[in-house]
């Protein structure tokens, strides 16, 4: 429901315009679906790692289509597309692409989600907060981000004397396994600059965020029966293993870093005594940190190696790249977007991501992706919560950012 409308120097500027109600219905609506994403299935190859996420996905496109979008369809890889032609001055402009994850992490369940409706009254604002019940995740990570891309496609149909660049959504699979931009379809991309709405609180815009690599560890030992190990040379791999991620620096580890540290750390460790494997996480927003601590898992390696017997393999694998570089050669993507957050009255704040988004892969392959905040809070977690009024300002920027004349 349209609250104020008025031209600043910009096509349209936002004050509560977006239909609340209806953005609490899709949002609640769409996390009730399950979509938890396999990390292991993404790593042997299956795409997406598990078919509940096309629950989703039809879902959404049967929703496009009442739109009235264009091309709207789901790939065979789980992308949904959908296309919104621009009008008035703006019908010939560039399209700008928006993006949000259908997945969630396997980290907390994300099956028989029960959405909380809350309302929150305080001395600055009402706001209704939306929580799971405290058995499972709630989803906001990315479904609130889903819903807003939602709900600004439908302003735009709603309110067709609202003149709006052409706009282009992707809804990707398998985001939260890192895997979410492998089959996307970009034969089917038209925009030369996209946005991910797949950020934290109000105001929150990324342009930056961690190198990202994997590292998969074997450790290979020597069985025998443990009666009589010592006798018979026993080299235990899972002994190798627990020593390893024993000695790798406390300094480095996560839960001892913020900001613009980056770090190395263990995801999984399995085995027996004859092989052991250890995964680890390594990330850093500088290249030259990445490659000391690739070093600092060598010399552990070796180690280990030497003190033990056996034999160690190391094998480690890029995942995404920072996207700061490929920002500062395309800026008006950003200035446009800072616009976009001025005009819809939001205050900027820059952090960088300790992560990394879809936007993260998109941008490597030439199409620079900034992110967006969502309303989404403590994600990943049984304490996750949405704030609806940060969600519905996450949709005030996105219709002022197509708004741009």
């Amino acid at each position: 429901m349209i609250k104020k409308m008025y031209t600043v120097g910009m096509n349209y500027i936002s004050d509560n315009e977006i239909n609340k109600n209806k953005l609490l219905e899709r949002f609640v609506r769409y996390v009730k679906i399950w979509t938890e994403s396999d990390e292991e299935s993404a790593e042997m190859g299956v795409f997406p790692s598990t078919a509940r996420q096309f629950d989703l996905a039809k879902v959404l496109e049967s929703e496009l289509k009442e739109l009235g979008l264009q091309d709207v369809q789901v790939t065979k890889n789980c992308y949904v597309y959908g296309f919104l032609p621009g009008n008035g001055d703006n019908e010939k402009a560039d399209p700008i692409l928006l993006l949000a994850h259908m997945d969630t992490t396997q980290e907390v369940s994300g099956k028989d989600v029960k959405p909380q409706i809350k309302k929150m009254d305080t001395e600055k604002e009402a706001d209704i907060i939306i929580t799971s019940d405290g058995t499972t995740l709630l989803g906001g990570d990315d479904k609130a981000g889903v819903a807003a891309i939602m709900s600004t496609a439908a302003f735009f149909v709603e309110n067709p004397q609202i003149k709006h660049r052409p706009l282009e959504i992707i809804f990707s699979p398998d985001e939260e396994t890192g895997h979410g931009m492998d089959k996307v379809p970009l034969e089917l991309i038209k925009s030369k600059c996209a946005y991910t709405v797949d950020g934290g609180s109000i105001g929150e815009m990324e342009t930056e965020c961690f190198n990202a690599w994997g590292a998969n560890i074997t450790f290979t030992g020597k069985a025998t029966h443990t009666g009589y190990a010592k006798q018979g040379g026993m080299i235990n791999a899972t002994v190798m293993a627990s020593a390893f991620v024993a000695a790798l620096p406390r300094h480095k580890a996560p839960e001892t870093t913020e900001k613009y540290e980056g770090f190395i750390a263990p995801m999984q460790i399995s085995g027996t005594i004859e092989s052991a494997e250890v995964s680890l996480l390594l990330r850093s927003f500088y290249a030259d940190e990445i490659e000391e601590e690739k070093q600092i898992i060598q010399n552990i390696t070796q180690a280990v190696e030497s003190s033990f017997g056996g034999k160690v393999e190391v094998n480690f694998k890029q995942q995404y790249l920072n996207m700061h570089d490929k920002m500062e050669q395309n800026p008006q993507v950003v200035q446009q977007l800072e616009k976009a957050y001025e005009a819809a009255g939001v205050n900027i704040i820059r952090n960088p991501i300790r992560g990394g988004t879809d936007g993260s892969r998109l941008t490597e392959m030439g199409i620079p992706t900034p992110n967006i905040f969502t309303g989404a809070h403590e994600i990943h977690s049984r304490n996750e919560w949405v704030s609806l009024n940060q969600m519905s300002k996450a949709a005030d920027v996105l219709i002022n950012l197509l708004s741009q004349i």
